[in-house]
């Protein structure tokens, strides 16, 4: 198995040295250790000493220089429209106190398939409707991502399901854009942690 242990960002990466390419969702994405196979074949272990937002069109660089290149799976998606800018604004207000990762398009905004946001969007005069298409939240303004938050599952090497709850009842920061200072992967300990912040 190929190690790749560097992130090459999207402007950096030369298609000369693209070996295979990883299609993800956004939640793989969120990584710092993940096993996966290329579409070529080749079989790739990316070990990153962080947990780290890979974007679409960046690459990971395996151990020998060659560079295997990320894209963004189309995904089950919500897309937020309204009839004037000033709601769209409202709903997105909602969404960032929701703690919801959000991509901001010109006059439409995409979160990830959620039925329980739907009433809410009415509510706000906002239609939603389902799509599949790539999904790129929005990252931090510092440039940090919280995909550390969304806990690089890969990372953890662990699954949600053994913790009995789901990020929306969790008030997770997914996405949400503000510096909390730090990083779990860095903490090297569990985020049940946070329950007592969030109670």
């Amino acid at each position: 198995m190929l190690r790749a242990t560097t992130v090459v960002r999207r402007p950096a990466v030369k298609a000369d040295r693209i070996v295979d390419t990883l299609t993800l969702d956004h939640q793989a994405r969120q990584v710092r250790r993940l096993a996966a196979t290329g579409e070529g074949g080749l079989d790739i272990l990316v070990d990153l000493d962080r947990a780290t937002l890979l974007d679409d069109g960046d690459a990971v660089k395996l151990e020998d220089g060659r560079l295997v290149a990320v894209r963004a799976a189309p995904e089950r998606l919500l897309e937020i429209t309204t009839g004037n800018p000033a709601r769209l604004l409202k709903a997105a207000w909602h969404l960032g106190g929701r703690h919801v990762p959000v991509e901001v398009a010109d006059d439409t905004l995409f979160v990830a398939l959620d039925p329980g946001l739907i009433e809410m969007l009415r509510g706000l005069g906002a239609t939603a409707r389902e799509v599949q298409r790539p999904f790129r939240p929005e990252r931090g303004a510092s440039g940090h991502d919280h995909g550390h938050h969304a806990h690089g599952h890969a990372g953890h090497e662990h699954s949600h399901a053994g913790h009995g709850h789901d990020h929306a009842g969790h008030g997770h920061h997914a996405g949400c854009g503000c510096d909390h200072g730090h990083d779990h992967a860095e903490h090297g300990h569990a985020h049940g942690h946070h329950a007592h912040k969030h109670a």
